[in-house]
Parts: structure tokens; sequence; C-alpha cells
């Protein structure tokens, strides 16, 4: 079975009124380290998800979960 992280950074990015950029100011990355995350192409670090989740105020498990796919 192959791990899966699915995020809804895109979801909560948008809702919150924000670019790319400045998200990506906010957290210390760059924007195209946003865009991988986005995409699914990227799992950030434990300190990372920490900073995105004290960003949007939420637990960590609300944005990011993992899947099994076969």
């Amino acid at each position: 079975m192959k791990e899966v992280i699915k995020n809804s950074v895109h979801t909560l990015r948008i809702e919150n009124g924000m670019t790319q950029e400045a998200f990506a100011k906010q957290i210390g990355v760059t924007r195209q380290t946003v865009i991988s995350i986005e995409k699914g192409n990227y799992t950030p670090s434990v300190l990372l998800a920490l900073k995105i989740a004290s960003l949007f105020k939420l637990p960590v498990e609300d944005i990011f979960s993992i899947s099994y796919e076969k």
C-alpha cells in the first residue's frame, strides 16, 4: 500500500483571501514550495506543517491527512 498525504492548504488559503506569494512569505518558504504543497507533490516538515496550522488557527490534523492507496 502507498501512503498519500492529502491537504486542504489551497482551499484554506483561498478562503482566507491570501495569494500564494503572501502565504509563502508568512510561513517562510518560496511560492514554488506553496505550489508543490497545494498540488500534493511536496510533504512539508513537521515544523512547516505546524507553522501552516498556526497561521490558519487549526489543528494539523484538520489540514493534513494520510490515505492509503493500492
